[in-house]
C-alpha cells in the first residue's frame, strides 16, 4: 500500500512502535513518542538489515521515496546502503569539522600531554596560528601543497627563511597526526622540502682558543654582578649545561655532598633526566651561592620577582658587559668551547663527552650505555676540566 502525505499527517501513537509499508521495504516507525521515522528494509550478502532515511515531515514522502531509489542503484552495483550512508557521513565531517584548525588544536593537546617544553609548545602554537590564517577553516582532508604554499611564501617573502622552513615541518606534523587518526591519506608538505629557500645556518659564537678563553674566564671571575649571576657565569664555564637547565635550577637537585646535579626530565631538551657530576670547583661555587639564595627554591631567582627565574638575557647581557660582543661569545657557547676542549684534549672518550653534554641518540641501548657506563669517567672529566679552567685561570699568557 502506497502512503500519501494526508495518511501520514493522520498517523497516531500508541502503546508500542509499529510499522506502516509504502512498499518497496520503505516504511514509516511511529514510536510510541510520536515519532514517524522512515526506515528502508533491504537484504545485502545474505543478511537483514535496515536503513534510516530520516524523520517525517522534515524528510518528505517524496524525499523518503528518493532515498529508496538510490538505496536499490547502490545494491543493483553491489554496494551495502548502510555503509555508503556512514562513509558519506565521515566525508561530511571532514569537511565541515575536521578542518585544519581543529586538527592542529588536537595535535598541540597531544604535544602538552606528551610533556614536551612549554617553549616548545608555544613556538608550535604560534607557527599553527601562522598556518591557520591561510588553512584554518578548510577541510583538511582537502588542503593541497598549491594551498600550504601560500603561508609559506608569505613566511619567506618577509626574509624569514627558517621560519618559513621550521612552518613547514610544523604544518607536516599536523598532516602526520592526522594520518595517523585517519583523517588524510597523505602529508602534502612532502613535495615542498625543495621548494624553500634553503637558511644560511648560522652557528652559536664560540671561544676555543686557549689564549682567548684564558681572557674570558679571568673576565667571568672578576664580573662584579648579583651573586647569582656570577656564579651562574662561571658554572656555565664549569659545568656548560644548556643555559635555561641553570637558570630554571632549583635547590633540590643539587646533591652537594654527594657532588651530583639531577636536572629533571621536564627540563632537559632530550626529555630524560640528566645527571651531571658536580666538580669540587662547582661545590664550592654552589656553597657560597647558598648564603645568598640558599633560602629560596630557585638557585638562580630573578632579582625582580625571586620566584621567578633569571632571566635568558641575563648571562648574555653580562657577557656584553663584559666587553664580548654577541658575535664572539653567548651563554650557550660554553657547551661548544667544553666539547670542542675536551676532544682535542684526547683524553676523553667522544662518547663520554656527548653523555656529559646530553647528547643521546634514539636507541636506548645506547642512553643506558651513556649513563651507566662512563660516568665514573664523567666523574674524572668533570673534575680535569674544572683543573684546566683554573689552570687557565692563573697564567697571563698560554
Amino acid at each position: 500500500m502506497r502512503l500519501s502525505d494526508a495518511q501520514l499527517r493522520s498517523l497516531k501513537k500508541g502503546d508500542t512502535a509499529r510499522k506502516v509499508s509504502d512498499g518497496g521495504g520503505l516504511h514509516v516507525l511511529v514510536t510510541p513518542q510520536g515519532g514517524k521515522l522512515w526506515r528502508l528494509a533491504y537484504r545485502y550478502g545474505g543478511k537483514q538489515k535496515l536503513l534510516a532515511l530520516g524523520a517525517y515531515p522534515v524528510v518528505s514522502l517524496s524525499d523518503a521515496r528518493s532515498g529508496r531509489e538510490a538505496a536499490k542503484r547502490l545494491l543493483v552495483a553491489g554496494l551495502d546502503p548502510s555503509a555508503e550512508a556512514k562513509a558519506a557521513k565521515v566525508r561530511h565531517k571532514a569537511l565541515t569539522a575536521d578542518t585544519f584548525q581543529a586538527v592542529g588544536e588536537e595535535f598541540l593537546a597531544k604535544v602538552k600531554r606528551e610533556g614536551k617544553a612549554e617553549a616548545t609548545l608555544t613556538k608550535k602554537k604560534w607557527l599553527i596560528g601562522i598556518a591557520a590564517m591561510s588553512l584554518g577553516k578548510l577541510p583538511i582532508a582537502e588542503i593541497t601543497a598549491a594551498q600550504i604554499l601560500i603561508p609559506l611564501r608569505k613566511v619567506e617573502g618577509d626574509g624569514n627563511y627558517e621560519t618559513a622552513r621550521r612552518l613547514r615541518a610544523v604544518i607536516g606534523q599536523v598532516f602526520r597526526y592526522a594520518i595517523s587518526t585517519s583523517r588524510v591519506s597523505n602529508d602534502p608538505t612532502f613535495g615542498l622540502r625543495g621548494a624553500l629557500v634553503t637558511p644560511t645556518v648560522t652557528h652559536r659564537p664560540a671561544i676555543i682558543e686557549r689564549k682567548k678563553l684564558a681572557g674570558l674566564l679571568r673576565a667571568l671571575w672578576d664580573y662584579e654582578g648579583t651573586p647569582q649571576t656570577c656564579a651562574a657565569l662561571k658554572l656555565m664555564a664549569i659545568l656548560y649545561p644548556r643555559p635555561g637547565e641553570l637558570r630554571h635550577a632549583e635547590w633540590s637537585e643539587f646533591g652537594l655532598d654527594q657532588g651530583v646535579w639531577t636536572i629533571p626530565a621536564r627540563r632537559t631538551k632530550m626529555r630524560r633526566e640528566h645527571r651531571k657530576p658536580l666538580s669540587t670547583l662547582a661545590v664550592n661555587i654552589l656553597r657560597d651561592l647558598q648564603n645568598h639564595t640558599g633560602n629560596r627554591r630557585l638557585a638562580f631567582p630573578s632579582i625582580r620577582s625571586p620566584e621567578r627565574p633569571m632571566s635568558e638575557n641575563t648571562l648574555n647581557a653580562a657577557l656584553r658587559r663584559l666587553g664580548y660582543a654577541s658575535t664572539e661569545a653567548t651563554s650557550h657557547g660554553f657547551r661548544a668551547t667544553a666539547s670542542t676542549l675536551l676532544n682535542e684534549s684526547g683524553k676523553w672518550q667522544p662518547d663520554a663527552i656527548e653523555a656529559e653534554l646530553g647528547h643521546v641518540g634514539a636507541d636506548e641501548v645506547r642512553k643506558a650505555y651513556h649513563r651507566a657506563l662512563y660516568w665514573d669517567t664523567r666523574v674524572e672529566m668533570t673534575e680535569w676540566w674544572a683543573s684546566e679552567i683554573n689552570r687557565l685561570r692563573a697564567f697571563k699568557t698560554v
